[in-house]
């Protein structure tokens, strides 16, 4: 982990991986890093950062930027959009699963049925969350539209989880998602 001035302690750092053979090659612009900082954006009351990465789905070039963002840039939060299908490129849950110290699959079963409420195809996706170290990795859909749909529907669990593998502790603005945690969690506004 890098080491982070004393004023950034307490900073929720994300890493956003966007995996697309088609956008990292720029055939076209990518869509799902702008929705998600926008999403953090509205949501998030703690300070945060994030570092973003655009790569091609090849499991080894996913697994690679994984490792990184938690292990060098020290991130407690990585969030992937993309290649969870089950097309032969969609390799996101394999490079994800490959890197795992634990499995959370909680989040995975949550966020197929949030999507189920949208589309009948969500049966089809293989997203997953995992903890490698003191970072949460999920898998999020690839479609700006779903991956709000999504977070909406799991965020209000990962300021405890993060709180539980030892990172900062994080608020949000209630009116976008309120954050869960056990009264016994809870610290004094």
């Amino acid at each position: 982990m890098k080491n982070l001035p004393a004023s950034a302690e307490n900073t929720l750092k994300i890493g956003l991986i966007s995996i697309s053979d088609r956008a990292s090659s720029g055939v076209y612009q990518d869509a799902g890093l702008p929705a998600l900082q926008d999403w953090f954006t509205h949501a998030l009351a703690s300070p945060w950062q994030c570092i973003t990465r655009l790569i091609p789905d090849e499991q080894a070039l996913i697994e690679a930027a994984l490792i990184e963002l938690a292990d060098s840039e020290g991130c407690h939060l990585i969030l992937t959009t993309g290649g969870t299908g089950p097309a032969p490129r969609d390799v996101t849950p394999e490079a994800t699963l490959a890197v795992a110290h634990k499995v959370l699959p909680g989040f995975g079963e949550q966020m197929r049925a949030v999507s189920l409420r949208y589309v009948p195809t969500a049966i089809l996706s293989r997203q997953t969350g995992v903890v490698r170290g003191k970072t949460l990795i999920l898998n999020l859909p690839g479609q700006p539209k779903a991956i709000k749909e999504t977070l909406d529907g799991v965020f209000a669990a990962v300021p405890y989880c993060i709180d539980l593998i030892g990172g900062p502790y994080i608020e949000t603005h209630h009116e976008v998602v309120a954050a869960f945690r056990p009264k016994s969690a809870k610290r004094p506004s």
